[in-house]
């Protein structure tokens, strides 16, 4: 999928980020209590076998049963290298995995004048 620009936003420097941008959306088989050693397991696959892998950040929702999901920023060359690590990972499956067309916040749509 290209970049929209109309979503891209410059990196330090005004360049484009050069690499994709991939929002993970996860389904975890435990609870909340039993993520932090799952949590580090990921950061250490990261930085061991999956270098050329950034994990931005995460948001983390536990659901009605009290099973976690993840909402997870990698940047990463491509949609296959996220999957061989999450398939390392184990403990969950992927839900969706999408590119990243860019980040808006309020203050890119500023009030209309009345």
């Amino acid at each position: 999928m290209a970049s929209s620009a109309l979503f891209s936003v410059p990196t330090q420097g005004g360049r484009l980020a050069a690499m994709p941008r991939y929002m993970i959306i996860r389904s975890f088989e435990v609870g909340e209590e039993q993520m932090p050693p799952i949590g580090r397991r990921s950061r250490a696959l990261t930085e061991a076998e999956f270098a050329e892998i950034t994990w931005e950040h995460s948001h983390v929702v536990v659901d009605d049963e009290g099973l976690v999901h993840t909402y997870c920023v990698y940047e990463a060359p491509n949609e296959d290298i996220v999957r061989q690590h999450g398939a390392k990972l184990g403990k969950h499956t992927i839900d969706a995995l999408h590119e990243i067309a860019g980040d808006v916040t309020p203050d890119d749509f500023p009030p209309v004048p009345a």
